[in-house]
């Protein structure tokens, strides 16, 4: 039996999203996993009953942390202004560099066929609307999330960067059509 050490269970999940990310979710497997992680591979059966567990935990670690960050960029914006800002910044700056992108696309195809991962991306949503919700109305905060995940997609696989100046009046476009 593996040794219960307080990390090692953070260990792996940790691993697990490094892996996803470098390797995709079709080709992590348990070996892989605890080779990065550094454990025995029976630690992981310790802590999970699949890798369909460890996906799901690695998951749910990468998009409360993700969330948490973009709540904490709408909190720290007092006016309407600011909280463009920090909408263009989460379209176009430093939110979600090329590693966090590549692990999005996995959790979202791997939430296409796994039921908590997918009530994952809803939550997600829920929440990015919500951290919205602090400055725009509901309908206005809808459209502005599918700009936040859909604009740094294009740049990923487009490998340029984004015009701020056009980001900035596409969103105050949608803001004032809310």
């Amino acid at each position: 039996m593996a040794r219960d050490t307080p990390d090692r269970r953070a260990q792996i999940v940790h691993a697990a999203i490094d892996d996803i990310i470098e390797l995709g979710v079709h080709r992590a497997t348990h070996r892989s996993i605890a080779a990065r992680a550094a454990v025995p591979p029976g630690s992981l059966t310790y802590y999970f009953g699949g890798l369909h567990e460890i996906f799901e935990a690695a998951f749910r670690d990468m998009y409360t942390d993700m969330s948490r960050e973009y709540r904490a960029r709408l909190e720290r914006a007092t006016t309407v202004d600011a909280a463009i800002d920090a909408v263009v910044d989460l379209i176009a700056g430093d939110y979600v560099d090329d590693r966090q992108m590549r692990a999005l696309f996995e959790m979202y195809s791997f939430g296409s066929v796994n039921a908590t991962v997918r009530e994952y991306c809803h939550d997600w949503m829920r929440l990015s609307r919500s951290s919205l919700a602090m400055h725009f109305p509901e309908r206005t905060a809808r459209a502005l999330d599918a700009l936040i995940e859909g604009w740094p997609m294009h740049r990923y696989f487009e490998r340029r960067d984004l015009d701020r100046t056009y980001v900035r009046d596409v969103v105050q476009a949608v803001v004032r059509l809310g």
